[in-house]
């Protein structure tokens, strides 16, 4: 029996270290809900995390502008089961591709869950801490980023709608 394709994710002929935003959507495996919901504020910025798992999201997206002076995140919301992120590339920088920033942040992320695991501090998770991959959509204008910006402000209130939880 042959297995199904596995439906490309990234733009074909697309060179991802080039200057420009990306919205990325990174879910966690099986959609586990392992963060708590929270809610933008101000300039891209989140409310102040207060469970351990999201203080450490909080941590290592704002370590990637560290390791990666190239990169700038402008705007993110941790959802139950998955992040939203507006990434911007301000310089080319050889090497130094998108892809590249999403494989940091998910190893570093997933060593640290790992730790807190062992430590007692969170709940395990089942094999992997991410989906494979990710879902990207490169922002071709400023009406294009704004309807994501606003995608992202309204997300956690959507989520919640449909699910029904009282976050």
């Amino acid at each position: 029996m042959e297995k199904p394709q596995r439906k490309l994710n990234r733009l074909q002929e697309f060179d991802y270290r080039e200057i420009g935003c990306y919205f990325i959507t990174l879910c966690t495996h099986d959609r586990a809900q392992l963060f708590e919901m929270e809610f933008p504020v101000g300039n891209g910025l989140c409310a102040v995390p207060e469970t351990l798992a999201n203080q450490m999201i909080h941590k290592w997206i704002q370590e990637i502008q560290n390791k990666f002076p190239n990169i700038v995140i402008d705007k993110y919301v941790v959802m139950p089961d998955h992040l939203h992120l507006i990434v911007t590339i301000k310089e080319r920088h050889t090497g130094r591709s998108l892809p590249d920033v999403m494989r940091y942040f998910k190893t570093i992320t997933t060593n640290a869950y790992i730790r807190c695991v062992k430590q007692g501090d969170l709940p395990p998770f089942d094999r992997k801490l991410w989906q494979k991959s990710y879902y990207d959509h490169v922002i071709r204008n400023q009406q294009d980023y704004n309807e994501i910006w606003e995608y992202i402000n309204n997300n956690p209130l959507k989520w919640m709608l449909i699910y029904n939880n009282d976050w």
